[in-house]
């Protein structure tokens, strides 16, 4: 339970936090790469089933090192599951640098907008829209916003897509999403969905048959399936070396961590990198970043190299003058990621994985300009993330004209309401800050408001047309701290210092602070800020937000 308000009387609270996701993430603990049964479901005839699988040729010893530069005019990222969403976070957030993406058994980009429940029911399973248009919008917004690169980048970009029907893990149709999402922007997707694979990578090296879901996740259907990657993303391919004879090198991923700890992100110690000799000696090359999935990473409980062993890259790669990275993630020892998954739901408290800035990303990317010899990287502004302080945040209500108002009394059971109610009061929603831990003698350059809907009727946002809700931010309290009537209509430092696009469900980011905005964060103490629409709506439309996702505010600074 949280914190009782001042001169409020205690109430029961639904839990929250930990306490209300527990089972979600009991859950999640198995959800990517469960132990499951083959499906009883016969595999179509058509569909060639190898009874044994290839053996790794004399697959290479890892000998340790660091990145080195290397001649390299193009990057490529594949994965398979949380890998695959990764993959596509790479390829989307520097759609300048990727040049293509390769995904099995995933959905599309900022699938989960930072819900685990999200992730659980829209990404993986289909009890849940997972609101592709949305999707679009949302990485639309933030290109403009210069969260990710340019999406004009990824017209034309090719993209594979697998999905086996027998993958009940990650169902068919997000998969058929991924595939969608990337034609929404002009990439061309090629789609494998012919096969009743399970959950798996898909490699001739593959130990398990084509229809099973079961470590170590690498599954012999067989066909090529790397041959027909490469060849869609490089648009040709030679025929793969039979023994590898390039080097795999064994490099310190803290190195390339934000903050200089891989254990604090859920990385693990130690990546790989494969070089063919080609390469190595001088070769114009191409780089691909391949990225296992959740319990197929080097530490997690023995698993070893069989990644890096079995997919059946590094044949190919020595014939096609191409480098594969490794990346590698960890489990944590708590419940947030205990399968060492990638980061594609925000665990950790990291509300900006899937785009600039986020803390995996940065340390893959970082690895990538090692490997191109990018002798001056983009810097990655610093940033702390702030929750409201939920005892001081509530909403308040009254008519148009700020007559009759009154604390809203709803938070406990849908949230944080906005908009014009049933009783045909309008809703304004108040939230403080700590922004004292904004460390001092930094320069603020950036901030900006993240918040989760949880429910709503109708659309504030068109009642009127054009309505905007927006971000009034005060330095200290509008009143006193804690919320009360008068905080509807008191006084702003900065009225109207950010906004919010309208959304129907999920996440959103709100434009970034004005410069005006940034200047009243205070620096000592409380900062509030309230939600309100520019007008109020012509008839009742509203929406509750913060009701399971506290509202953050995310402050960059140099």
């Amino acid at each position: 339970m949280r914190p009782t308000r001042p001169n409020r009387p205690t109430r029961l609270r639904r839990p929250r936090g930990p306490h209300r996701l527990t089972a979600l993430l009991l859950f999640a603990a198995t959800a990517l790469f469960p132990v499951a049964t083959p499906s009883a479901a016969a595999e179509p005839a058509a569909v060639p089933v190898a009874a044994t699988a290839a053996s790794p040729a004399a697959a290479p010893v890892p000998v340790p090192g660091q990145l080195q530069p290397f001649d390299v005019d193009a990057v490529y990222s594949a994965g398979i599951s949380s890998g695959g969403y990764m993959a596509t976070q790479l390829h989307v957030a520097y759609s300048g640098t990727f040049s293509g993406s390769a995904v099995f058994a995933s959905g599309p980009y900022n699938c989960a907008q930072n819900t685990l429940s999200t992730a659980l029911n829209a990404c993986m399973n289909t009890v849940q829209d997972l609101q592709l248009a949305q999707l679009e919008q949302t990485t639309r917004n933030w290109s403009t916003q210069g969260l990710v690169d340019p999406v004009a980048n990824l017209s034309g970009d090719p993209v594979y897509v697998f999905s086996g029907s027998g993958d009940s893990t990650v169902k068919r149709p997000v998969a058929d999403a991924l595939a969608d999402y990337y034609g929404r922007f002009g990439a061309r997707v090629t789609y494998d969905r012919s096969t009743a694979a399970g959950h798996a990578w898909i490699s001739p090296l593959g130990p398990n048959s084509c229809t099973v879901t079961q470590s170590p996740y690498i599954n012999n259907c067989g066909i090529d399936a790397e041959r027909d990657l490469l060849g869609h993303l490089r648009g040709s391919v030679v025929a793969p070396s039979a023994t590898p004879g390039g080097t795999l090198i064994r490099f310190d991923q803290n190195a390339y961590a934000p903050g200089g700890s891989a254990a604090a992100l859920s990385l693990g110690a130690e990546g790989f990198v494969y070089v063919p000799k080609s390469c190595s000696d001088g070769a114009t090359c191409s780089l691909m970043v391949a990225l296992h999935g959740c319990k197929q990473g080097y530490t997690y409980q023995g698993f070893g190299t069989q990644f890096v062993d079995r997919a059946h890259l590094n044949e190919y790669a020595d014939t096609n003058d191409m480098i594969v990275l490794y990346p590698q993630a960890a489990a944590t020892g708590t419940l947030e990621n205990p399968n060492g998954c990638w980061n594609w739901w925000g665990y950790l408290g990291d509300s900006a994985y899937a785009r600039h800035g986020g803390k995996q990303i940065e340390a893959i990317m970082g690895m990538v300009r090692a490997l191109r010899g990018d002798s001056t990287p983009p810097p990655v502004a610093d940033r702390v993330t702030l929750s409201s302080v939920d005892a001081q945040d509530g909403y308040v209500k009254a008519a148009a004209d700020g007559t009759g108002a009154a604390v809203g009394p709803l938070e406990d059971t849908y949230g944080l309401a906005l908009g014009r109610g049933t009783d045909a009061n309008v809703n304004r929603t108040l939230l403080s800050f700590d922004t004292s831990r904004i460390p001092a003698g930094k320069e603020i350059t950036r901030a900006y408001l993240t918040v989760a809907r949880s429910s709503g009727v109708g659309d504030p946002w068109s009642s009127p047309a054009g309505n905007r809700l927006l971000v009034d931010v005060r330095t200290g309290c509008f009143g006193g701290c804690a919320v009360e009537p008068a905080d509807w209509s008191a006084a702003a430092t900065v009225a109207g210092g950010a906004g919010f696009t309208a959304f129907s469900s999920g996440s959103a980011t709100s434009t970034d602070l004005s410069a005006a905005a940034l200047a009243a964060l205070d620096r000592s103490g409380t900062t509030q800020v309230r939600l309100r629409f520019e007008s109020a709506p012509t008839s009742t439309a509203y929406l509750f937000v913060n009701r399971d996702t506290p509202v953050t505010l995310t402050v960059e600074y140099r």
